[in-house]
């Protein structure tokens, strides 16, 4: 069976992941900060759900250590945070969130992918996938604003095309994701697509992908961004 390791697991897309790979009949380590509360998770067959708080590294690696005999096949960094708040843009930035936007988009995927180095090894598809934004191409940014969504995105971009590049030689794959504009507690109500649409997108892109194509920044469909 394979397995499938996905942070903030209890809502949106971090849910919608695990519902898919548990209907599929994947193994699923659903990961969250209140697994007493991920009712929604509990009902799910095959998921086995985790506490783990990405900002506390020191529980990363203790979670790692606990599951150090489980091969993982596709690990997923969806935990993630928006950061800007209304009111607070350029003049008025609020720094230690923005400190925050950053150790929990791009510090966290990159520790995950440290300490869980080794599951990955022993999986079969090895894939590292990073759920990011077409935010934080910055081609692409003819709006500004939201800079503490966009640079910590933008951040996390560059860290995996790093991760890419050295881990390569390993045979793990690493994809940068952008979820399309979902209908999620982040997106919020008016958003153009549905979690389902998103994340089977999502999966089939991973599933077809190949070694050659690691590093690469596309979207659900699985066309290419720009950085």
């Amino acid at each position: 069976m394979s397995t499938v390791l996905v942070t903030g697991a209890n809502r949106g897309l971090g849910l919608e992941f695990c519902r898919q790979y548990a209907a599929d009949g994947w193994n699923v380590l659903a990961c969250c900060r209140h697994p007493e509360k991920a009712d929604k998770l509990a009902g799910l067959a095959h998921v086995r759900v985790l506490p783990l708080d990405v900002t506390d590294f020191a529980q990363i690696d203790r979670l790692a250590k606990e599951l150090k005999d489980t091969p993982i096949d596709v690990l997923i960094n969806n935990a993630g945070v928006f950061g800007d708040s209304p009111g607070q843009g350029f003049g008025q930035l609020d720094y230690a969130a923005w400190t925050r936007a950053l150790l929990i988009n791009t510090q966290a995927p990159v520790k995950m992918a440290e300490a869980f180095l080794p599951h990955l090894q022993r999986g079969k598809l090895k894939r590292l996938v990073s759920i990011s934004s077409q935010m934080a191409s910055i081609a692409d940014n003819g709006s500004g604003g939201s800079i503490l969504y966009r640079t910590s995105k933008a951040a996390l971009n560059a860290a995996m095309k790093s991760l890419a590049i050295d881990l390569k030689g390993l045979g793990i794959g690493v994809f940068i994701l952008h979820p399309g504009w979902v209908r999620t507690d982040m997106g919020g109500p008016n958003a153009l697509i549905d979690a389902e649409l998103s994340v089977s997108g999502m999966r089939r892109v991973i599933a077809d992908s190949t070694l050659q194509q690691s590093g690469g920044f596309l979207k659900y469909e699985g066309s290419i961004l720009p950085w």
